[in-house]
């Protein structure tokens, strides 16, 4: 299938955001971008993107990409001030890559098909080691039609890229992504302040079995920025409370007991009341090693 979309708008360029448009424009599209921040689109700008409001994003582009970092400012941008469903071309696509709530996403696609525009909710995994190297994972609800068309452009910075069912089942399959990574979290930051006791030489530790079953992203590149203590953000702790939010509300609805999930969610609520809402997620390591007692940084006693 020919794929006639050319001209790309993006709003949002945060940490994973800016990295997604530097392979667009390597990949040859013409692409607007807006941020709140005027300055976060600069290097884009001066890479050939162009900078314009919301409103005229829509006005103009074949398919709007949004990736912010609450529902509340998916809201606010698609149909609150100066809503940009009220200027979205009919026939162009409107693909949302937040991780936001399957509700809303459902309640976006029902609006856009009104206006004859076609919708997918597409959140990502892989942070901003993904984002930067083009290997993000992007998992899509929405029909198969829009999907098929918005495909090549997924391609340009995905590498595992599914349609997942309906609308609201990409954020579905988001839900299920942080699940299973906020319980590896903690696993292994358990791991690493058992093996620090234990008196082990940590960067061995995670060389040697990160190299068998219990190799994960959090492990294998998490961990060594924990022994680093770099706290920087792939993916902010705040943005990750967000989503086991939108989990835990999603499990009480299916009335599920998910306890792991509810116990670490707390473990980053005490981390962001810290100060630390601006850290990466690896920044669960202080929440346990204040419980402990104990400080990886530190020669062992």
């Amino acid at each position: 299938m020919e794929n006639l979309i050319k001209e790309i708008g993006w709003i949002g360029t945060g940490v994973m955001g800016k990295s997604i448009c530097k392979h667009l424009l390597k990949a040859g599209y013409s692409l607007s971008v807006f941020n709140r921040t005027k300055s976060k689109t600069d290097d884009l700008i001066s890479s050939g993107a162009k900078y314009a409001t919301p409103r005229e994003i829509a006005q103009t582009c074949d398919a709007v990409f949004l990736m912010l970092g609450y529902p509340h400012d998916l809201e606010d941008v698609i149909f609150n001030k100066d809503a940009i469903i009220n200027y979205l071309k009919p026939g162009s696509y409107l693909i949302d890559h937040t991780t936001s709530s399957p509700k809303l996403a459902e309640k976006i696609y029902q609006e856009c098909k009104t206006k004859g525009i076609f919708s997918l909710d597409a959140p990502v995994s892989g942070g901003d080691v993904g984002a930067k190297e083009g290997k993000l994972v992007i998992m899509t609800g929405g029909d198969k039609e829009a999907f098929d068309k918005a495909t090549p452009i997924f391609s340009k910075y995905g590498t595992t890229i599914k349609l997942m069912g309906g609308p609201g089942k990409g954020q579905h399959t988001k839900m299920v992504n942080q699940i299973a990574i906020v319980n590896n979290m903690q696993g292994v930051v358990e791991a690493l302040i058992y093996g620090y006791k234990a008196g082990l030489d940590l960067e061995k530790v995670i060389e040697t079995i990160g190299g068998g079953a219990a190799a994960s992203f959090s492990l294998n590149v998490l961990g060594p920025r924990m022994l680093k203590r770099n706290f920087d953000p792939g993916f902010y702790v705040e943005h990750f409370i967000k989503d086991l939010e939108i989990a835990l509300e999603e499990a009480r609805r299916m009335n599920l007991c998910l306890p792991g999930l509810a116990l670490v969610k707390q473990f980053y609520q005490s981390l962001a009341a810290n100060g630390g809402g601006k850290m990466g997620t690896q920044g669960l390591l202080l929440v346990l090693e204040k419980l402990n007692n104990v400080d990886l940084s530190k020669k062992l006693q």
